[in-house]
C-alpha cells in the first residue's frame, strides 16, 4: 500500500488541479490570454496523473468492495470476490509504480534540440574512423524517430573517411531527453582495416551533448544607460548639422558606445541607436554562451582517454556495454545502425529509479 508521504503528495496535486479547473472557469481568466494559456497548460500536464489517481483510487475501493463480498455465505460469490482481490491487488503497485515516474520533476531541459558533438580521441586515425560510426550511429538513431540533423562543421581525417571532430544539431521532439545520457568517452575494439597481424586495438571517442542555446532575452535598464545628444556632424542637409538630433548611448556595465547621426530626428536616431546597442549586447552574450558551452563540453568528455570510458564496442565479442549500468547487448551491427532504443531507455529507467530512491518513497 502507498505511504502516507506519497498520498499527502497525491492530495496536493488533486487539490491544485481542481484550483485550475476552477480557476479557468473564472471570466477575468478567459479574458487574460497569458494567464488562460499559462493555466490551460498546467491542467493539461497534470491530467494524466490525475485520471491515474483516479484509476488507482478505484482499484483501492474495489478490493474494499470485493472483501465485503467475500465474506458472503454465497460460496461461489465469496470466490469471485476473491478472484477479483487478487487481481486487484496485483494492479495496485503497478499503478503506484507509474503514478511516482509520473511525478518526478521534469528536466525543464528535456523538450530541447541538442548540438552533438564526437571528436576522435586515443588512437589515430581507427579512433577517427570510431568518431564517423557514431556520427552515423546517432544520425541512423535520429531517423529512426523522424529527428532533423543538421550538420554545423566537420574536420576529416584524412582519405579514410573518418572525423578528427563533427558537429551537428539535432532537432525534435524531446531530443535532449533521449540523448542526454550519451555525453562521454566511448571505447572500441576491433581490428582495423590497416591491422596486418589481425590483432585487435582500442581506440576511444568523445561525445558531448549540449541542450540548444536559446537567445537571452535581454533587459536594458534605464540607470545602465548615459544618453547623450549632440550636434550632428559631417555631410548633410541644413537641418542635420544645425539641431541636436544626433544620439550617442553608453552603456555603462560593459563600456559599449553606441553614436547615432543618420536621421534627422532625435527619437529615431535614438531608436537605432538602442537597436544596435542590443544587438552587440546580444552578441556579446552569445559568445559567452559559447564559451560556457566549450568549458561543459570539456568536463562532459573529460581527456578523451580510454580509461575514462562510459561504454565499449567490442567487434570480435559482437558486444556493447554501457559500464554505468552494467548493461551488455550484442548485435552491435544493429546498434551502429541505430537501434538504440534498449540502450538508452535502461539508462533513462536507471536514472529515473535513482531518483525515486532520492526521495520521492
Amino acid at each position: 500500500m502507498a505511504s502516507a508521504k506519497f498520498l499527502q503528495k497525491m492530495e496536493q496535486v488533486m487539490g491544485r488541479f481542481h484550483e485550475v479547473e476552477a480557476l479557468l472557469e473564472k471570466p477575468e481568466i478567459a479574458s487574460d490570454l497569458k494567464k488562460l494559456t499559462a493555466l490551460s497548460k498546467e491542467r493539461s500536464d497534470l491530467q494524466p496523473l490525475v485520471e491515474k489517481y483516479e484509476e488507482y483510487s478505484a482499484a483501492v475501493k474495489g478490493v474494499s468492495d470485493a472483501q465485503e463480498m467475500a465474506r458472503d455465505s454465497d460460496p461461489e460469490m465469496a470466490e469471485l470476490a476473491q478472484d477479483e482481490i487478487r487481481e486487484l491487488q496485483a494492479l495496485i503497485p503497478r499503478i503506484e509504480e507509474e503514478m511516482k515516474l509520473m511525478l518526478l520533476p521534469k528536466d525543464p531541459l528535456d523538450e530541447k534540440n541538442i548540438l552533438l558533438e564526437v571528436r576522435a580521441g586515443t588512437g589515430g586515425e581507427e579512433a577517427a574512423l570510431f568518431a564517423a560510426d557514431l556520427y552515423r550511429m546517432y544520425s541512423r538513431f535520429a531517423e529512426r524517430r523522424r529527428w532533423k540533423v543538421e550538420i554545423m562543421s566537420s574536420s576529416l581525417s584524412g582519405s579514410g573517411g573518418g572525423f578528427k571532430e563533427i558537429i551537428a544539431m539535432i532537432s525534435g521532439n524531446e531530443v535532449y531527453s533521449w540523448l542526454k545520457f550519451e555525453s562521454g568517452v566511448h571505447r572500441v575494439q576491433r581490428v582495423p582495416s590497416t591491422e596486418s597481424q589481425g590483432r585487435v586495438h582500442t581506440s576511444a571517442a568523445t561525445v558531448a551533448i549540449m541542450p540548444e542555446a536559446e537567445d537571452i532575452e535581454l533587459k536594458i535598464e534605464d540607470k545602465d544607460l548615459k544618453i547623450d545628444v549632440m550636434r550632428a556632424g559631417g555631410p548633410g542637409g541644413q537641418s542635420v548639422n544645425t539641431t541636436d538630433s544626433a544620439v550617442r548611448i553608453h552603456h555603462i556595465p560593459t563600456g559599449l558606445i553606441v553614436i547615432c547621426q543618420d536621421e534627422k530626428s532625435q527619437h529615431k536616431n535614438k531608436a537605432k541607436a538602442l537597436k544596435i546597442l542590443k544587438t552587440r549586447l546580444l552578441e556579446a552574450e552569445r559568445a559567452k554562451q559559447d564559451a560556457a558551452r566549450r568549458d561543459e563540453r570539456r568536463s562532459m568528455v573529460g581527456s578523451g582517454d580510454r580509461s575514462e570510458k562510459i561504454r565499449t564496442y567490442n567487434f570480435p565479442q559482437d558486444r556493447l556495454t554501457d559500464h554505468r549500468i552494467n548493461y551488455t547487448r550484442h548485435n552491435l551491427a544493429g546498434a551502429l545502425d541505430g537501434d538504440l532504443e534498449d540502450v538508452i531507455s535502461n539508462l533513462r529507467a536507471h536514472h529515473q529509479a535513482e531518483l525515486l530512491q532520492a526521495g520521492l518513497e
